[in-house]
């Protein structure tokens, strides 16, 4: 199932640029999982939003030529500029800040794809969140989204184990399957396609695990107090429909 991932950490070198690149569970793997799903070429445009350090869009772009604009709040994209031009794509990759709480830049229809993966929990998860997206996308174009989630609800019954590291910005964003097919089911304009955990959760998380980055090293002791009891990774994808 993750043939280009498989590939590219094939060698050491990569292995190395993955671990100083990643911000989070392997955004590579879990991208690939998610395009699985999907029919990308390279005659469609993507948004990539939330794209952080870039490894979505790299594989957008090197695995299937599409045009992908790199938008993040975080990341500055002169940084990523530097970035896909040190890794030959940034003639296809195009590096743009955006806040989505905000708006975005973009014409309606604009977009074959909006592609998003360990980023829409962070500002998703409100009611009006999906419905400011679609337009953005064409006809029978898709919303695609891959986020880290639970197994079920936490509620007020936090489980013992892991009550060190669940705090209010998790309870906020970090939710189960069907508490976001319910939120989305509510969007007009749209037709969820495919929901359901993605099978490459365990794997991505090792991967984020092994990084340098002082992150990774905090999240060691939850990941082993979790022992694989509670977290999973959600994927989304909704068909925009006419209206």
């Amino acid at each position: 199932m993750y043939p280009f991932t498989d590939q590219f950490m094939s060698n050491d070198k990569n292995v190395e640029f993955l671990k100083a690149t990643m911000m989070g569970p392997n955004a590579m793997r879990l991208s690939e999982e998610l395009s699985s799903r999907l029919n990308i070429n390279d005659s469609m445009r993507i948004l990539d939003l939330g794209c952080g350090r870039g490894l979505s869009t790299m594989f957008l772009v090197k695995k299937y030529g599409a045009s992908v604009f790199a938008a993040d709040l975080w990341i500055s994209p002169t940084e990523n500029y530097r970035r896909f031009k040190s890794l030959g794509i940034d003639g296809e990759a195009m590096p743009i800040s955006v806040d989505a709480t905000k708006g975005l830049p973009f014409a309606n229809g604009y977009f074959d794809l909006l592609f998003t993966v360990d980023a829409y929990h962070y500002f998703g998860n409100t009611a009006g969140m999906l419905p400011s997206l679609i337009p953005l996308v064409k006809e029978g174009g898709y919303i695609a989204v891959a986020i880290p989630g639970i197994k079920y609800e936490f509620g007020e019954n936090v489980p013992d184990e892991m009550k060190p590291f669940w705090n209010d910005e998790m309870a906020r964003t970090i939710h189960s399957l069907a508490w976001w097919e319910n939120l989305w089911s509510k969007a007009g304009g749209i037709k969820i396609v495919d929901i359901r955990e993605m099978n490459c959760c365990k794997q991505a998380w090792a991967e984020w695990l092994a990084s340098p980055d002082p992150h990774a090293k905090e999240d060691v002791k939850m990941m082993e107090a979790e022992n694989g009891q509670y977290f999973n990774f959600i994927q989304m994808i909704a068909l925009k429909q006419g209206i």
